[in-house]
């Protein structure tokens, strides 16, 4: 093989080369976007009766007689949609006592994210413990029962 057909081969190889590593980034970048894009902004989100803290790895809630715990970060589908598990736990008024304990329970977060505002549902044993509308950057007062 002649050096000039050997260079024109190495010249096509390298090529082909840089474009698939090229391909192979953009197609990274995407999918990093497209998480990023599927994520609940964190932050403060607030509504009558409840605030939720969102971070990067889950969430805690606030409510005028209860709190609860989300361990999972807050992804949303295509339509803006999520369905989460976390914990819920109810309060009462007046002292805790020390042989008291917490009613913690397993409870479903579902809901639906479009722009700045969610709907939040809160789920527990298949029974509809209430509904929320809560807007992101907003931090309401809550009533406490204490």
């Amino acid at each position: 093989m002649s050096s000039s057909k050997l260079r024109i081969l190495v010249e096509r190889h390298a090529t082909a080369a840089c474009w698939t590593v090229l391909c192979v980034l953009l197609c990274y970048a995407h999918a990093a976007m497209a998480d990023a894009a599927r994520t609940i902004p964190t932050g403060t989100w607030g509504g009558d009766h409840v605030i939720l803290e969102v971070t990067e790895s889950g969430a805690e809630l606030e409510f005028d007689c209860a709190h609860g715990h989300i361990d999972e970060p807050l992804r949303v589908d295509v339509h803006g949609r999520f369905d989460v598990n976390g914990t819920f736990t109810p309060e009462h008024p007046g002292p805790v006592r020390r042989d008291e304990s917490a009613l913690q329970s397993k409870t479903r977060y579902v809901g639906r994210v479009a722009g700045e505002t969610m709907a939040l549902t809160v789920v527990r044993d298949e029974k509809e413990l209430g509904s929320f509308s809560l807007v992101h950057g907003t931090r309401p007062r809550l009533k406490k029962c204490r």
